[in-house]
């Protein structure tokens, strides 16, 4: 979830208004009879105060995770770092006080593709680190966007990056050039009498289709991408998912889903090939802010930002138990 500029500088007031922010389900699942997820412990531990929120994982196919972090409170200095299988921290790319680094994404020749949202023009935008070089700015973004997700077509060498404020959809070639609004609309859009206004949230590029997440409205969109490289029609995939964040689809092809649930909800919910919906992990599995999830084989990463006291900024990592999936009750 992307800290609008207006908050970062207070974190604890914008904790106070989620939790105090009426979800539109506190149901998402039912009582859990078999854990989808087993042996959750924490991976990495994060200094909250420094800045050290977790936002956003990549899995490397070495196994390392590549991880942003939003910087905030007190216009600390955003970063984007390595955490190696062992979990050694390499930092790959440190940001300017004030902005935030928030999706990012990887190419096959390995370049690491992220979001930085920044009141600065000459910062704000998508950017590109590839391997041992120095990072740059593929595409200049408006400064009135809320950059979020980003997800990137290996096919069509195109990043798609959520605006959460405006509800749009934006689409940059990995090449670089100018941003085009790809897509926009009601579907996208924030709820204008939120406390705190988030559209679309996470993107991923699935099996031909823009998935995407709504945080206010609650729901996963699915959206083709046509041969001409346009949206197809919006379809929506699943609802019933208050304070839905990022999420990433099971490793093994399918369209199972999962998601993190944000502030006050606090679960990572899975959402099954049908749409239907199953609380997997919740706070007394030690979620502290959910921001995203990725999965990896057996594995399932878990980004916590702490945005609620006590701060407990963390990645967990859980382990898939695959056969369980078919094994709980499942509601719409």
């Amino acid at each position: 979830m992307r800290i609008p500029f207006a908050r970062v500088a207070a974190i604890p007031a914008l904790a106070a208004v989620l939790v105090a922010a009426p979800s539109a389900s506190a149901d998402t699942g039912g009582e859990r009879t078999q854990p989808v997820i087993t042996r959750v412990k924490t991976a990495a531990a994060f200094d909250f105060v420094s800045g050290d929120s977790p936002e956003n994982i990549t899995v490397n196919p070495d196994g390392s995770l590549t991880v942003s972090m939003l910087g905030a409170p007190a216009h600390k200095p955003p970063k984007l770092i390595r955490i190696t299988s062992s979990g050694h921290r390499t930092t790959l790319v440190k940001g300017y006080p004030g902005d935030q680094i928030t999706g990012t994404a990887r190419g096959s020749d390995g370049t690491v593709y992220y979001n930085v949202a920044s009141d600065d023009a000459s910062r704000n935008g998508i950017w590109e680190l590839p391997p041992h070089d120095r990072p740059r700015r593929l595409a200049a973004l408006p400064t009135d966007s809320l950059l979020n997700g980003l997800a990137i077509n290996g096919t069509s060498h195109t990043l798609y990056a959520a605006d959460s404020l405006n509800g749009t959809v934006w689409a940059v070639p990995v090449s670089g050039g100018p941003g085009r609004v790809w897509l926009t609309g009601t579907a996208l859009a924030p709820d204008p009498k939120a406390s705190l206004k988030l559209g679309v949230n996470g993107v991923r590029f699935h099996k031909g289709a823009v998935w995407v997440s709504n945080f206010n409205q609650g729901t996963l969109l699915r959206i083709p991408v046509t041969a001409h490289g346009t949206p197809g029609p919006v379809h929506t995939f699943a609802h019933n998912l208050p304070d839905v964040d990022d999420f990433s689809f099971l490793d093994n092809g399918s369209d199972t889903v999962f998601a993190a649930l944000n502030d006050p909800t606090d679960r990572v919910v899975v959402v099954h090939p049908n749409g239907t919906t199953q609380t997997a992990l919740t706070v007394d599995d030690g979620l502290a802010s959910p921001t995203t999830t990725a999965a990896h084989g057996s594995q399932l990463y878990i980004a916590n930002a702490g945005l609620t006291a006590p701060h407990d900024a963390k990645l967990q990592r859980g382990s898939i138990d695959p056969d369980a999936l078919d094994q709980h009750p499942r509601h719409h």
